[in-house]
């Protein structure tokens, strides 16, 4: 599970790009129960979603053309510069060149060979996410790509991670971890293989209380569920869902740890 203990090649930031941020924050406010703090007037309508007052999320408007409303993980980079070098070199695309957001960063936003966009941050006043691996905030994050030996390998050329497979129902799961720490402790998502219905993308899990109560709160404000909630043995219950615009996210709730 995640950390904010960030390292190269972790995920530390999330955010939303909407058609309509204030109808957004307030879905999410209802299902998750954030509250949406504007970044300020210079900030282009961008804003942060706090849970007990820390910054589990953000959202903005959408900014690149032809964009759909969608969920985008970044991982930490210590130059991002460099990381959108290696992303060329490596046959993805630099969607976004690295830039300065003020004083709190510097970003820059990519498509992995696979069709699936992500993102960098490079961290300066804002160091990554304020909470995570607790109810309501991100907990795992998963590829789905059609070819997951070459996702691998582009990835493993940016970050140096680690993966180690594991047979799931009908299907072989690559869990992936930093180049840091021990590999269990330091996993913090997976590579699957694309279903035919399902586009390359990262699909961000928030982790739940009880994850049949979120899926009536999605469907209650006007989202949907994706693929019906289900109990994967020794992982937990998981449901895809989007929200009213959209947008795609998971939860798991996770299975009791074994003593």
């Amino acid at each position: 599970m995640l950390s904010t203990h960030f390292v190269t090649g972790a995920p530390s930031w999330l955010d939303l790009g909407s058609t309509d941020t204030a109808a957004a924050a307030d879905f999410y406010g209802a299902v998750f129960g954030w509250s949406l703090d504007s970044a300020g007037p210079e900030a282009g309508g961008y804003g942060f979603f706090r849970k007990d007052g820390k910054t589990v999320a953000a959202v903005g408007p959408l900014t690149e053309e032809g964009a759909s409303p969608a969920w985008t993980v970044y991982f930490q980079t210590p130059d991002a510069d460099a990381t959108a070098k290696a992303v060329e070199q490596s046959g993805g695309t630099v969607r976004v060149a690295p830039f300065d957001v003020m004083d709190a960063g510097r970003m820059s936003c990519f498509t992995d060979p696979g069709g699936a966009d992500f993102s960098v941050w490079q961290p300066a006043g804002v160091k990554g996410l304020e909470k995570t691996s607790e109810p309501d905030t991100l907990c795992w994050v998963e590829l789905h790509v059609g070819d997951t030996s070459a996702a691998l390998t582009f990835y493993r050329s940016l970050f140096g991670w680690r993966s180690q497979e594991m047979e799931a129902p009908g299907m072989t799961y690559t869990v992936l971890s930093t180049a840091d720490g021990d590999q269990q402790d330091a996993s913090f998502g997976g590579l699957a293989q694309a279903q035919a219905n399902v586009e390359p993308r990262w699909m961000p899990y928030f982790a739940a209380a009880d994850a049949d109560d979120i899926v009536a709160r999605t469907q209650e404000n006007g989202g949907s569920v994706l693929m019906p909630a289900e109990d994967v043995p020794d992982v937990g219950r998981i449901v895809w869902l989007a929200d009213p615009f959209g947008a795609p996210f998971a939860v798991l709730k996770p299975a009791p740890r074994s003593a």
